[in-house]
């Protein structure tokens, strides 16, 4: 096994326990730090890949805005964990069985995905363009609808993050923006007059001391 493979399977195995511990750990800040191990593994690979855009993109993006995005939303939104687990093993052979139809359907998608005979060649005029810049050829103009759907979804879980952490609770403290911007002059200061009070001088102590006669 040369050194290429090896750090391909070290990787790959480091990448599906991240995986697996994301859906298993108990606490949301480790399986979200378990998803951050899982980004780095899969970053690795993708260098492995030559896929160097790919690798740093997934660095800067996820692990740098996205996973911090996700720590900060799993902190404000203080969530239970007992009342999450109420009725998991009811629910348990539902979740099970369209977890397997969906294993399954993955299954037979990459199945069908990889089994050809050569690899498709890349057109010549992309072929000497750049990684970088083959990349954002092949997305704006292939699958220029398909990244517009993207940005839509993730507009739209920005959106319900939002509404989250806005939501009316006992112990949160939040600002009234229609409050803030129907506010006059008038309920910001208030000039209020009052009569100046002046105190009087202390009278001085008188000389008790005897025999005190110049």
């Amino acid at each position: 096994m040369d050194t290429l493979s090896l750090l391909f399977y070290t990787f790959a195995f480091v990448l599906v326990y991240a995986g697996f511990r994301v859906i298993t750990a108990k606490s949301p800040v480790t399986a979200a730090l378990h998803l951050v191990l899982a980004f780095a593994s899969a970053s690795c690979v993708w260098m492995l890949l030559q896929a160097e855009f790919l690798a740093i993109a997934l660095i800067l993006v996820y692990v740098g805005a996205v996973m911090v995005l996700f720590l900060f939303v799993v902190m404000m939104l203080d969530i239970n964990i007992d009342s999450l687990r109420q009725g998991f093993w009811k629910h348990f052979p539902l979740a099970g069985g369209i977890g397997a139809v969906i294993a399954v359907e993955m299954s037979f998608v990459l199945t069908r995905g990889f089994d050809l005979p050569t690899a498709k060649a890349m057109p010549p005029d992309v072929a000497k363009l750049p990684n970088t810049k083959a990349l954002g050829v092949e997305l704006y103009t292939h699958y220029l609808y398909p990244v517009q759907i993207a940005a839509v979804i993730l507009l739209v879980g920005i959106i319900a993050a939002i509404a989250l952490t806005l939501r009316k609770r006992k112990d949160s403290r939040a600002q009234n923006v229609g409050d803030q911007v129907r506010v006059k002059k008038g309920d910001r200061l208030r000039v209020v007059k009052m009569a100046a009070q002046v105190e009087a001088p202390a009278a001085p102590a008188a000389d008790t001391q005897t025999g005190g006669q110049a």
